[in-house]
């Protein structure tokens, strides 16, 4: 049995932390995206202080998660991929200072169920779980069991006419209430509402979507599917110009349906807008839920003393440069939303452009509860950016980095690593010739593959220098991590 260690009279901040699944940085109006419906988002922007480049350590949910919540990059914590084993996280800090911490839906730990330094957990996780946790029953899953149903999936999905065409978007065809970002939402509301309010309060809620299967509810579906979306041209320039791992990734996920979603090696561009479409509406339901949240932390008299958290654990291609999903170090897949709001003790409507890791995060949310940070880690605390007194100063970093081990999907390199700048960003697989350079300035979209242009060869040279010094380093600060504190 959990007991309650919350302490009467603390006046340390309340965290609540929103992560979603999968969701890109371009996905919020009020970021200068207005094809999007996302008002309960927008108001975070308005009233908070927002990450213009914050980048994931990981283009796969387990390690970038992993990385966020031990503040160190993949390669030092040794969770590279789905279904490698991690445990602990910092979280466990907060728990035993006097936090009372609550976990609902996704954390995509394994195994799924670990404590985590939660008090109470109440897991929500993949949609479509066909490899790792496929007999696996979360909240989720019971909740539909009580009550009769069996969840949309991938085997149920493959039987349709439509299946190879659809790129892994379809309506969600039982109750709306159903839908796991609508019941996850639901039990954040239900929880907050009847539980005493418990100060100070760590709440972890994970949303599941917008991650494929990309399945909305009917009514917000119809507000996307005729709506002008931009969508990025793939060009066959372009695709030439892929590293051999990549086009090895894009035929792979031709041949292997990967949550519930076949990638057209040529799709129309009806097919992208109804895929784009129905990710949106995923966002936009997520959005709603969001709100539904605010409100009932408002009710329960937490928000005058509370820092809310919205970000999400990396972004989606959505069939831009040829690519489905993640595993490639597009910004679409590296640069998520990161808000935080306390408008009274940040102030409103601040935007932060410096680079940043996600993983930066972490250290900030243990100094705002007074506690100490390893000297070691790898993340670096965001504090002085929130602050009037140092914001303006606030450098950010001169890099950020990401990592992507061969898996089940990424099969045709071992390693793969990004290293960007503000200027320039490089895509280095281990071991091969072929890379990918990009000129961030010039060619922001990053279609334009420069790896081999004699005019860009400094700027690949610095990259992989850079590469070379960060990973000694790395090695150098975290040679008394244990790897196997997991």
């Amino acid at each position: 049995m959990f007991v309650q260690k919350t302490v009467e009279g603390d006046q340390r901040p309340n965290i609540i932390f929103i992560i979603t699944d999968q969701q890109r940085y371009d996905t919020i109006a009020a970021f200068g995206f207005p094809h999007v419906d996302t008002p309960n988002l927008d108001r975070l922007v308005r009233e908070g202080v927002s990450f213009d480049q914050c980048h994931v350590t990981a283009a796969s949910c387990a390690a970038a998660r992993a990385s966020l919540f031990k503040g160190y990059y993949p390669h030092t914590t040794g969770i590279l991929k789905n279904a490698d084993t991690w445990r602990r996280s910092w979280i466990q800090q907060l728990n035993d200072s006097g936090y009372y911490c609550t976990n609902i839906g996704k954390m995509h730990t394994w195994p799924f169920q670990t404590e985590l330094g939660f008090h109470e957990r109440f897991v929500v996780e993949n949609k479509d779980r066909y490899l790792e946790g496929r007999y696996f029953f979360d909240e989720w899953d019971k909740a539909l069991r009580y009550r009769g149903l069996v969840k949309q999936q991938r085997e149920f999905y493959r039987q349709r006419k439509d299946y190879q065409s659809a790129l892994g978007a379809f309506l969600w065809e039982l109750p709306e209430d159903t839908h796991p970002d609508m019941f996850v939402g639901d039990m954040a509301r239900w929880w907050i509402d009847s539980k005493p309010k418990l100060n100070p309060l760590f709440l972890q809620i994970g949303f599941p979507g917008p991650h494929p299967p990309y399945d909305p509810v009917p009514r917000f579906a119809e507000r996307y599917l005729n709506r002008d979306l931009p969508l990025l041209p793939v060009t066959d320039d372009e695709l030439d110009s892929l590293p051999p791992a990549l086009k090895e990734l894009r035929q792979h996920n031709q041949d292997i349906d990967h949550d519930s979603v076949i990638m057209d090696l040529n799709p129309s561009e009806e097919q992208r807008h109804r895929q784009r479409a129905f990710y949106l509406a995923n966002v936009s339901m997520i959005d709603e839920k969001v709100g539904e949240i605010i409100e009932a932390l408002d009710r329960k008299n937490y928000l005058d003393d509370s820092i809310i958290i919205f970000t999400s654990d990396h972004g989606d291609c959505l069939s831009d440069h040829g690519q489905s999903q993640k595993w490639t170090m597009y910004e679409q897949i590296t640069r998520v939303p990161m808000i935080v709001w306390a408008p009274g003790r940040f102030g409103s409507g601040r935007t932060v452009e410096q680079l940043v890791q996600q993983m930066d995060i972490g250290p900030t949310i243990l100094e705002w509860a007074g506690l100490q940070v390893p000297t070691d880690w790898e993340a670096e605390s965001l504090a002085a950016a929130f602050q009037p007194e140092t914001a303006d100063t606030f450098a950010g970093r001169p890099y950020v980095y990401c990592e992507q081990v061969r898996d089940a999907v990424l099969t045709g390199c071992e390693f793969m690593t990004m290293v960007r700048d503000k200027s320039h960003k490089l895509v280095h697989f281990l071991d091969q010739p072929d890379g990918q350079l990009f000129d961030l300035v010039n060619d922001p979209d990053e279609c334009e593959n420069l790896w081999n242009t004699p005019a860009a060869a400094p700027h690949r040279a610095r990259l992989l220098a850079e590469l070379r010094e960060w990973r000694i380093r790395s090695g150098v600060r975290t040679k008394d991590w244990c790897s196997e504190w997991r």
